[in-house]
């Protein structure tokens, strides 16, 4: 267990393995690696750059106060040789709230890079609950009329209005746009502050939320991991630049962990966490994505892939020059007019050139099915689509 703002991805590899953290580094539109989509770490040499992947002996070096950059093996070796260089060597990946300041002002003028502090966050998600339950009383935390920028925590269980069940709220979708760090879907700290927040039943995050209202109604552990499991399905974000994904996909994966160490001790955890844990890093790959969000692909490329547009384009074309054939219209002919129609709509484009793929986890599932398990899901298999898609699917409604 974490207790901390700042991951240790060293930490995360010793607890968890390669296969987890080649997880966090996946991207499922490209079938390779995250990469960083900045040029912050590019004076640390060219394995650093805009274009190269976040590999796991990157995140596990070490770069000291003056540039130079060293493997975990041999910054184990320097420092038990000299103890005094630990101070002088960091981690690659850490959080905005404990990178300099010039650093913090540089991103910000590039990528226009500003967190959003909790507070604000907190008052935002507190929207959203406000239109899902239909009221303002009763919800997660009130505001405190003393200070806008604090808030009075609701310690009763949440009460769900009539006709919405616990389920429903698990399972409602939610989205962080732009999400960097991802403080609007957790809020394991403040990303401004950089202030850890150890009660976990009072974070604000939308995903905190939902696992909140997972523990006040569920009766043992493998209920727990059923229905956390679902919330996590039902939790979506999107960033550009990798350092801050990896950041987000971590808070994700241990916001999960802490909630169940908080409902069941660190000894239950200890029995079950390769049990669960894999499987929520799989999740979290595909849910929290590297998007460009102006353009569905992948950042400093162009997706040359039709759009979900321009192939009912194509099929509205391909009807009509079916119905043009008139007399000549054959079953020879209507084939040959749809292979030409297929060819089209589904021309292989390079990983890079292709729309951001996610996955419906929940599409075809019976939430309300009293025998629901976890067996039920077959997260591997879910049903595959472009983000692209689905954003012009629910602007034609």
């Amino acid at each position: 267990m974490i207790n901390d703002a700042d991951i240790s991805e060293n930490q995360l590899l010793h607890s968890y393995g390669e296969k987890v953290c080649m997880n966090l580094l996946k991207d499922h539109t490209t079938q390779q690696n995250i990469y960083w989509a900045t040029d912050s770490y590019a004076d640390y040499g060219e394995d650093f750059t805009f274009f190269a992947p976040i590999t796991l002996d990157k995140i596990t070096s070490y770069a000291s106060k003056e540039g130079k950059v060293i493997t975990k093996e041999q910054y184990n070796v320097l420092v038990k040789k000299y103890p005094e260089e630990k101070d002088n060597y960091q981690e690659i990946i850490r959080p905005r709230a404990v990178k300099s300041k010039e650093e913090q002002t540089q991103r910000a003028k590039d990528k226009a890079e500003v967190f959003t502090p909790a507070w604000i966050c907190n008052a935002q998600n507190n929207l959203i609950d406000e239109e899902w339950f239909g009221r303002k009383e009763r919800l997660f935390n009130s505001p405190d009329p003393k200070n806008p920028q604090k808030w009075i925590n609701n310690e009763e269980k949440i009460e769900f209005p009539e006709g919405k069940t616990w389920k429903d709220y698990v399972a409602d979708t939610r989205l962080e746009i732009t999400c960097g760090e991802a403080p609007y879907l957790c809020n394991r700290y403040d990303a401004v502050t950089g202030e850890y927040n150890e009660n976990v039943k009072y974070r604000i995050g939308m995903l905190d939320r939902k696992l909140r209202i997972v523990s006040e109604n569920t009766k043992d552990s493998k209920d727990w991991i059923l229905w956390a499991k679902i919330a996590l399905r039902a939790t979506y974000g999107f960033e550009w630049q990798g350092d801050n994904l990896l950041l987000a996909r971590e808070a994700l994966f241990f916001t999960f962990e802490e909630h169940y160490i908080a409902q069941f001790g660190e000894k239950k955890f200890n029995q079950n966490k390769m049990r669960m844990m894999p499987g929520a890093a799989y999740i979290i790959s595909w849910n929290v994505w590297q998007m460009d969000g102006l353009i569905y692909g992948l950042p400093g490329h162009t997706p040359k892939e039709l759009s979900s547009e321009e192939k009912k384009r194509i099929i509205q074309d391909f009807e009509k020059k079916k119905s043009d054939l008139g007399i000549f219209r054959t079953p020879e002919a209507e084939k040959k007019l749809d292979a030409e129609r297929e060819r089209l709509i589904h021309k292989e484009y390079p990983p890079f050139e292709r729309f951001c793929l996610i996955k419906d986890f929940l599409k075809g599932i019976n939430l309300q099915k009293s025998t629901l398990r976890n067996i039920d899901f077959h997260d591997k298999s879910a049903i595959k689509q472009t983000f692209e898609s689905l954003v012009n699917k629910n602007n034609n409604k």
